[in-house]
């Protein structure tokens, strides 16, 4: 069976997305293992479903390159609003998002010729307390904590936005991420394991940040590992909240504001190209 799919990004992370708003996919996981292989597959960090929701205008379902669903995409899911508003399931300047981490709200920004370009994201507030990450460190927050991966001890400050998150304020291109990265993904700390974002402060209104990403590795970019950055960031002094921050990551550069409410997450959306695929 042939299915259209949508190859689209997100300041680089890029995903397979397919509309199920009227026919769903069985075993997206899997598909997700097959689809997402560079060489052998179409090429993607995974895969995302486009699906009917009861309670928003559509709901998100996203599997990482392994198989696994994740609760959240910051990047993903601007993608959605602008698939969701391309294909005429929604009208207007608004898309209400149904995620497995709550509804989300999305401002859409439009270009000349009315097709979506971008996009800022109501991600809803950060969840800071250790044993709702989850994690074995208790406290209703953990900033700059001691963490031991193969010998080194690093400060951890851990936040969670619809994703778990394992801030590290260590400069990105000299840390050796391909090598802890992934010990701290499977830490015994985190029972669901976690995403790890190394991070330099430019100055307070500017991050660079290169990410772990759990299920996936090294991606180009993650959303809600940048507001996760951002709201350590301002957990440690090192930028303010009611501000808006800057976060340059290896796609590109995602826009975010730590607010008393929430955190609105700005950043671009692009269809790459459309194809079919063999199911």
């Amino acid at each position: 069976m042939l299915r259209k799919f949508y190859k689209m990004q997100g300041i680089g992370n890029d995903y397979i997305y397919f509309d199920c708003m009227h026919e769903d996919l069985p075993n997206p996981g899997e598909l997700s293992i097959r689809l997402s292989d560079r060489h052998f597959g179409i090429g993607g960090d995974g895969v995302i479903l486009l699906r009917p929701s009861q309670v928003a205008d559509c709901r998100m379902s996203m599997f990482n390159r392994d198989g696994s669903e994740g609760k959240m995409c910051g990047n993903g899911i601007r993608c959605v609003g602008k698939l969701a508003h391309d294909l005429g399931y929604v009208k207007g300047d608004s898309v209400c998002i149904e995620t497995l981490s709550g509804i989300k709200m999305l401002a859409l920004n439009k270009d000349a010729s009315g097709k979506v370009c971008s996009a800022k994201v109501d991600m809803g507030a950060p969840v800071l307390e250790g044993s709702a990450i989850p994690s074995l460190i208790q406290g209703k927050t953990v900033v700059n904590v001691p963490v031991e991966a193969d010998g080194r001890t690093f400060g951890a400050t851990l936040v969670s936005m619809g994703n778990p998150h394992c801030v590290i304020f260590e400069n990105p291109d000299s840390v050796g991420l391909e090598h802890y990265g992934p010990l701290l993904e499977n830490h015994k700390i985190f029972p669901e394991r976690i995403n790890v974002e190394f991070v330099r402060v430019i100055d307070r209104y500017r991050l660079k940040m290169r990410v772990w990403e759990r299920g996936s590795g090294e991606t180009l970019a993650c959303g809600t590992g940048a507001c996760a950055s951002a709201v350590a960031a301002v957990l440690n002094g090192f930028c303010d909240k009611n501000t808006e921050i800057s976060v340059y990551l290896l796609g590109g550069e995602l826009r975010i504001t730590y607010t008393d409410q929430t955190v609105y997450m700005e950043g671009p959306a692009t269809l790459v190209f459309t194809g079919e695929v063999e199911i």
